[in-house]
């Protein structure tokens, strides 16, 4: 294979895959949804605290997806957990977090959000850690790792998780005034709407887990 075979191939993967990771990982991540949480929170904090806060959380967004992409191989080898098994695992997984947002229920529990309001530094946890990037961020990572084998994939892979991580600051730096325009209706509906896009996709992870199985 010639060097500018190469880089094509190079080129035309690296691009599929940090979409292919963007999309799958956007509706489940949710930072338009985690924004009346996050404002909640951080009600008493001054402009220039809540803007660090969002950029460290956005930080911890991408630290924790990449260690699962990167690892997370490592942990399902050292466990005997097979594809199709996490497939289906973190398909049952989304899909009880898309339940939770289709019927409004709390991304975090009322013991989490009890504990943030003592914390000095929310970003970690619970903003990044389970609000942003959860058992169901972490279970499609997973999933989407075990099925790469190349550079130009996992490269691409790191850029679409730095994408959404980077949604995850914007949307929490300037999401208020967008929050209070829309009132608590239209981001309920929205939140709705991002839902049943994430149950579709849980559905899609148990569907391929099963094929995996017959097949």
């Amino acid at each position: 294979m010639t060097s500018t075979h190469a880089l094509g191939q190079f080129l035309r993967t690296l691009p599929h895959s940090a979409a292919a990771t963007f999309l799958a990982l956007f509706p489940i991540v949710d930072p338009f949804g985690g924004i009346p949480i996050f404002f909640t929170m951080t009600s008493s904090w001054t402009p220039q605290d809540r803007r660090n806060t969002a950029v460290k959380t956005g930080l911890w967004v991408f630290v924790i997806l990449v260690t699962f992409l990167f690892f997370g191989r490592f942990v399902l080898h050292f466990f005997g957990i097979s594809l199709p098994v996490l497939k289906i695992a973190g398909g049952l997984i989304v899909a009880n977090t898309a339940w939770g947002m289709v019927t409004s229920h709390a991304r975090i529990t009322p013991e989490e959000s009890h504990e943030a309001q003592e914390k000095e530094d929310i970003s970690l946890t619970p903003l990044a850690m389970p609000l942003m990037s959860g058992p169901g961020a972490i279970g499609v990572v997973m999933a989407l790792a075990a099925n790469v084998d190349s550079a130009a994939s996992y490269l691409g892979m790191v850029i679409g998780i730095a994408a959404v991580a980077l949604t995850v600051l914007l949307f929490f730096w300037l999401g208020g005034p967008l929050v209070r325009r829309l009132g608590p209706n239209a981001v309920g509906a929205i939140n709705k709407i991002f839902g049943f896009l994430i149950l579709a996709i849980a559905v899609q992870l148990v569907w391929d887990g099963v094929a995996d199985f017959k097949g």
